[in-house]
């Protein structure tokens, strides 16, 4: 059902071939719009909207050392959410936690018995943002440096007949560049100097990975993996005495407000290139159509512009070529002022959009190869 793009979804955006988009689409209490591009080999962001006639959920997976940590996630992790969520009574912190739990879980499972033939798979992992929106609250869980941001309207004036917008940031990067969490990934380990180290100019666990939460990376987290010498045979041993990593997300709760205006959740390419200012900006000031793929387009312009380079130039590139240039990038917009949608309109709401496993594939008739699905 999430496969099913279910409306107007295109490869080829802006006519790059690397690009697929759906530009709007109704959720249960307001509308959507999805945007994707690949720099990598295979593309290695996943990103789905799940929507039913009383609630809405949002992912966005980043993943990094290949594309199955990420995939397993989009096959995966709404399945479990519902399920937990229906044991439960609804949704809540806890079932968020265990829905992450059993992620982390079903994809160790699956490097397990994926191991002697792939060993190279113990050192794939993702990041997992996702949102939901569940009667009037607002849930935003993540790990990793993929990030949510919320427009929303602000009163000035005396009387408050006037208004400014603001950015505000729901998520916390978990990223070894960020002070406040290389202190904590040091603080847990006193008796390592090396935790995090400087290198190719960043800060990075183990001289490795930039990010200090994820699913996957099992290397990274369970020590026995990173010193078996079929893992060594594609890498490095890796002195670890316990996890350096881990897969606990942050979540933040709040109740929705007449004044928050929309939702954008995106991969970490699109923040490397706007700041969440700009980022808000550009949709205040744009249709609603296509805006994902603006916020894309634009951070493809700063990528360009960064390499003193034209976005045309880029769209000429092959992907693996790209990457030198600019990250996948995954961008969901969700907004948020239909409230007052009646009970009947809600009922024929689509079910549900996925971006494709691969837009290369995709766009050059090729089928992309699948990854694991576990039953909840």
């Amino acid at each position: 059902m999430l496969r099913s793009c279910l409306g107007s979804c295109f490869g080829g955006g802006d006519g790059d071939g690397l690009m697929w988009h759906m530009d709007l689409k109704r959720h249960a209490t307001g509308d959507y719009s999805v945007a994707v591009v690949q720099a990598n080999s295979l593309l290695e962001d996943q990103g789905q909207v799940f929507t039913t006639p009383s609630a809405t959920y949002v992912g966005v997976y980043d993943g990094h050392g290949g594309p199955q940590a990420s995939r397993f996630i989009n096959n995966n992790l709404f399945p479990y959410l519902q399920k937990i969520a229906l044991e439960e009574g609804g949704l809540s912190e806890d079932v968020i936690r265990k829905a992450f739990d059993a992620i982390e879980e079903g994809f160790l499972h699956l490097v397990k018995q994926s191991w002697l033939d792939q060993p190279q798979i113990a050192s794939v992992g993702s990041c997992c943002l996702v949102g939901a929106i569940s009667k009037d609250k607002l849930y935003v869980a993540n790990l990793g440096d993929s990030r949510a941001v919320l427009g929303r309207r602000v009163a000035t004036g005396e009387t408050g007949d006037s208004a400014t917008f603001v950015a505000e940031r729901l998520s916390i990067d978990h990223n070894v560049g960020v002070e406040e969490v290389r202190k904590e990934v040091e603080a847990l380990h006193p008796d390592d100097s090396h935790v995090v180290v400087y290198t190719r100019g960043v800060w990075r666990i183990k001289g490795i990975i930039q990010v200090s939460r994820s699913i996957g990376d099992v290397y990274l987290k369970k020590p026995e993996f990173s010193r078996d010498p079929l893992f060594i045979q594609y890498g490095y041993p890796i002195p670890l005495k316990r996890a350096v990593m881990s897969a606990e997300p942050s979540i933040l709760i709040r109740k929705i407000r007449p004044e928050d205006l929309f939702l954008i959740f995106a991969s970490d390419g699109l923040w490397e290139q706007l700041s969440d200012k700009a980022a808000v900006d550009i949709v205040l000031k744009n249709p609603r159509t296509g805006i994902a793929k603006r916020l894309v387009r634009a951070a493809l312009e700063g990528a360009a512009k960064k390499k003193e380079m034209r976005y045309e130039e880029i769209k000429r590139l092959e992907k693996g070529a790209r990457r030198h240039i600019h990250d996948d990038i995954t961008v969901i917009v969700i907004y948020l002022d239909r409230q007052d949608m009646p009970a009947n309109a809600r009922l024929n709401i689509v079910k549900g959009t996925s971006v494709p496993v691969d837009i290369y594939s995709l766009n050059s008739g090729h089928q992309g190869e699948n990854t694991s699905s576990v039953s909840p």
